[in-house]
């Protein structure tokens, strides 16, 4: 893929697909809002974005979206889940326990961080050892990461938790990275599709 933009899908069932969009096209990618299963040939990675969890399992399950989503997460191809998106890729969902996708050895609690009155705007720290930089972060009615397995591995931290982490070709992020004018974590994932 040398030398061409990759097509990278942005689920468009439900939350602010649109400003992923915008910020993957800003950190050089093409973009296509996925609404349909059978759009899922056309691009080589996925973005789930934020929303409502529980809005988004009836959705998903309305169509054939959980074996459409584990097909295209098998065939290699990289999906980032922010919050809510975080959720649906998880192994186990706490608070209350609910159905997800299990591409990520990892534990999220719901709501961890409390309310929308409880949102907040923070400074955490991307890369680890000697490569770590200051990386904006907003969260929304966040999921925690309690519990990550063996095989994934924490890129992010805030106020003492991990809040993006990578398993494979899946990454997960607890924050909104969408919503602030910083592409590194659209850049990292562009780098993983291609």
């Amino acid at each position: 893929m040398a030398g061409k933009r990759p097509l990278i899908g942005v689920l468009g069932l439900q939350g602010d697909y649109h400003a992923h969009g915008r910020m993957l096209e800003a950190a050089g990618a093409r973009t296509q809002v996925v609404k349909k299963t059978e759009q899922l040939r056309r691009v080589q990675g996925l973005v789930i974005p934020g929303g409502e969890s529980t809005a988004l399992i009836k959705l998903m399950d309305a169509g054939d979206w959980w074996e459409s989503l584990r097909i295209f997460a098998g065939a290699g191809k990289a999906i980032l889940g922010t919050c809510a998106g975080m959720i649906l890729l998880a192994s186990e969902v706490l608070n209350p326990p609910q159905k997800s996708l299990g591409l990520i050895d990892a534990t999220v609690e719901r709501n961890s961080y409390g309310r929308q009155v409880e949102s907040f705007e923070g400074t955490g720290t991307f890369g680890t050892g000697r490569q770590e930089r200051p990386l904006p972060m907003i969260f929304i009615r966040a999921p925690r990461i309690r519990r990550l397995g063996p095989r994934a591995k924490a890129l992010a931290f805030c106020r003492g938790d991990c809040v993006l982490a990578r398993q494979g070709p899946v990454l997960v992020a607890s924050f909104h990275p969408e919503l602030t004018a910083d592409l590194t974590v659209h850049r990292y994932f562009i780098g993983m599709v291609a």
